[in-house]
């Protein structure tokens, strides 16, 4: 009887395992929305209408604005680094998965810049920003970049880091204007780094 009643515990406690991480994932999903939409500042109850939640699941999950727009721009900076390698895998060619993840890439800084400049009054939280940022996809965009480049049998004009702060320097100029589009100029970039050196 002990034994049923204690694997019945097991059990139960199992089934929960991984419950609080997705919940938490479906709360950045729904305030990563909420903020590409209505800015950084938007009201956490309308977070909390988009996860389905009470407002007090996001200030237990996340006490402070500062905390969850951290969280959210993490969450999207790991969705961005994964996508790499999956691209890879199912795409036909390496330089199409290179085309499609910087695609992917351009779309994050465009649509989601306002997450990195509601921390700009904190310098030190803004560094381990951008130090987590650049370490966590400068080593998936090489990967990409340089499966592309050997598929071609070409040399890298240039590194994975400046081709990044290219796309990044590229993207600025979205912000303030409907016209300009930096999806495209970024691709014509990409053509001229695949465009290489012969090896």
């Amino acid at each position: 009887m002990a034994d049923i009643q204690s694997e019945r515990s097991r059990v139960a406690k199992s089934k929960n395992v991984g419950r609080p991480r997705r919940s938490e994932q479906a709360l950045l999903e729904a305030a990563g929305a909420v903020f590409v939409t209505s800015g950084v500042d938007a009201p956490v109850r309308d977070i909390a209408a988009k996860a389905g939640v009470g407002v007090g699941t996001i200030y237990r999950h996340f006490p402070t604005r500062p905390e969850l727009v951290v969280a959210v721009y993490r969450h999207q900076v790991e969705a961005c680094a994964d996508a790499g390698p999956q691209l890879l895998a199912e795409s036909a060619t390496p330089e199409e998965a290179l085309r499609a993840w910087v695609a992917l890439f351009v779309e994050f800084l465009v649509t989601k810049h306002g997450l990195a400049g509601a921390l700009q009054g904190d310098s030190a939280g803004s560094d381990a920003l951008h130090t987590y940022f650049v370490g966590r996809l400068v080593p998936v965009c090489g990967s990409l970049l340089e499966a592309a480049l050997a598929s071609i049998d070409a040399a890298p004009p240039v590194d994975a880091y400046n081709v990044l702060k290219g796309i990044g320097n590229l993207c600025i100029g979205a912000a303030g204007d409907a016209q300009y589009e930096a999806a495209v100029l970024v691709q014509l970039l990409i053509s001229g780094v695949l465009a290489g050196r012969a090896r």
